[in-house]
């Protein structure tokens, strides 16, 4: 079976920054003065900049600062300010592509202590790699679900082939759909993050490639199925119907 193994530094690793647990050390994502490489800007304290650890091999890695408010999240956040952060992350990820540097780059969100994110300050990443394998990557099939809401060129669904499972969602926008996938990710966060206490607010979102779409998982994290990680045996949730009810009735 054919896997991508990334090369991990932990010698890098053991000295990154960490104020999700331990809430006194200093953000440096507040001080946006002291940064440096950085790459690109927009409103609202949006930052595109070099990942000062590079913890994995043969690749590039880049920080994209959400806001310049500590403490807040993608629930908190203006509609246009939500807008802006998917705009500006998605044209980064497709140059990134289209520069022709890398195999594969992945756009994704870490929040919480159990996404295996370390900065409480809002932020997502970019990583181009130079050897992964994107076929490698979740296919077309992977987006399939219980279906809660499809509007403005955007289908959000109930994923009915989760990679983790206990309930995982799906946005799959048709091109130019930008503005409505900010939207409906939006609102997915806040249910995320209102209805799975047990997560404690911790998620992740992933970004991909669906044919000429783009695709989006948001997951709720827990500590992960033994049986994911020994047999990759995933979780169907049994109320899989009635996630979809709640969310209908109570976010949209």
């Amino acid at each position: 079976m054919k896997i991508n193994l990334i090369r991990f530094d932990m010698k890098v690793g053991r000295n990154k920054p960490e104020n999700i647990i331990h809430k006194e050390n200093d953000c440096p994502f507040c001080h946006p003065e002291g940064l440096t490489d950085i790459y690109a800007t927009d409103e609202g304290g949006i930052i595109l900049l070099k990942n000062k650890y590079d913890v994995l091999a043969d690749a590039d890695q880049l920080v994209l600062v959400e806001t310049n408010r500590c403490g807040v999240d993608m629930p908190d956040y203006t509609t246009e300010h939500m807008r802006r952060i998917v705009r500006f992350g998605v044209s980064k990820w497709r140059e990134m592509e289209a520069s022709g540097k890398y195999s594969a780059v992945i756009f994704f969100k870490n929040h919480g202590h159990l996404s295996g994110g370390t900065m409480r300050h809002a932020h997502m990443q970019l990583v181009g790699f130079r050897g992964a394998d994107p076929s490698l990557f979740p296919q077309e099939e992977d987006f399939e679900g219980l279906s809660i809401v499809e509007r403005d060129g955007v289908l959000l669904n109930a994923a009915t082939r989760p990679r983790l499972g206990f309930g995982e969602f799906n946005l799959v926008a048709a091109p130019g759909a930008i503005d409505a996938l900010a939207d409906l990710m939006q609102k997915t966060v806040a249910y995320v993050c209102d209805r799975f206490k047990k997560s404690q607010d911790s998620y992740n979102i992933f970004f991909y490639h669906a044919g000429e779409k783009i695709a989006a998982k948001i997951m709720p994290r827990f500590p992960t199925s033994p049986l994911l990680i020994g047999y990759d045996l995933r979780i169907l949730p049994s109320n899989l119907p009635e996630i979809v009810e709640d969310f209908r009735e109570n976010y949209l």
